[in-house]
């Protein structure tokens, strides 16, 4: 009877603590990452590593499944409709997340609604470029050239929509300057026609800037985050030099399908944060140009609420149209 009466009161205890019970164990199997961009793209590069790390924080696979199309809405949906018990994440970034809620008028997802945050893993600062020989050397004398000469230059991008079109829209409204766009591509593409002198400027992440102002083609005016960036640490922040108040960045997020019982969520948090702070972690993900940061829950769904803010204004800013 003594045993039947200890099994009784073990059940009931794990049956009135469920979820913890549940946490503790958590997890038990592989859990699928999903990537809603192409093998290779740095928010991939990224996942995979902090996959890695967390699989061997809690001793179990993290492997990832690549959703790409359709501006990320195809790895999104997938997420979406997983099932709500930690054993699926998404990695994905700021367009996704924070752009596409203003830019497409109708989305299969809803972020706030849909999704619960784990954290933030990364920002990715952009870099205000232009050709080695541009008779500007800062942000303020581009500024004044570009106000001499209204509606003679161009700038490029990756793409309508995109982040660093986006944020030129932003630096264009808080400047009062009158330059044209001119989408691409694709970075690549983009870059060469700025290399080539099809357009005067643009914004981009810093893997893709990096051999070009090494060998000398582009030079650095500055960079869109708050902060100096570890990988350009002589790029003067763009709000300090001469456009107060001025910030965007690209960033990279964890989140877990609506509903993920919220200890899972919390000690997927704490393992994320424990991964983030580990040195080799932070130099990998800088040689990628990001920038590693470790945000709670709650943190991170307060920022993604003030992101999908910014982006929504910049769209309309902008009159873009997905690409």
């Amino acid at each position: 009877m003594s045993r039947l009466l200890t099994a009784c009161l073990g059940a009931a205890l794990c049956l009135g603590w469920l979820l913890p019970c549940a946490a503790a164990q958590y997890p038990e199997r592989g859990v699928r990452l999903i990537v809603p961009y192409p093998a290779g793209q740095t928010t991939d590069v990224i996942g995979r590593e902090i996959g890695q790390q967390m699989a061997q924080e809690l001793g179990q696979p993290f492997y990832v499944d690549n959703r790409a199309g359709a501006g990320g809405i195809i790895g999104m949906e997938a997420g979406k409709r997983a099932e709500a018990d930690g054993y699926t994440l998404l990695v994905t970034a700021s367009g996704p997340v924070g752009i596409n809620p203003g830019l497409y008028d109708s989305l299969p997802y809803d972020v706030e609604r849909d999704y619960e945050p784990v954290g933030l893993i990364a920002m990715v600062p952009l870099f205000l470029v232009v050709r080695s020989d541009f008779p500007a050397d800062d942000v303020q004398g581009l500024i004044e050239h570009v106000r001499r000469h209204p509606g003679q230059l161009n700038y490029g991008s990756g793409g309508s929509g995109l982040t660093n079109h986006l944020t030129m829209e932003i630096f264009k409204s808080r400047t009062d300057l009158n330059m044209m766009h001119v989408p691409y591509r694709g970075a690549t593409a983009a870059l060469t026609g700025l290399i080539g002198g099809d357009v005067a400027v643009m914004f981009e992440a810093g893997p893709a800037i990096m051999p070009h102002v090494q060998s000398g083609a582009l030079k650095i005016l500055g960079v869109s985050t708050q902060e100096p960036s570890r990988a350009f640490p002589d790029a003067p922040p763009i709000g300090q030099a001469g456009v107060p108040g001025f910030a965007a960045q690209a960033w990279i997020v964890m989140l877990a399908p609506a509903r993920t019982p919220a200890p899972v969520i919390e000690r997927l948090n704490a393992t994320l944060a424990k991964v983030l702070a580990q040195p080799a972690v932070q130099r990998k993900l800088s040689a990628l140009g990001a920038e590693t940061v470790s945000y709670t829950p709650a943190q991170t769904r307060a920022f993604i609420r003030e992101e999908i803010g910014v982006w929504t204004r910049a769209v309309r800013l902008s009159n873009a149209k997905p690409g």
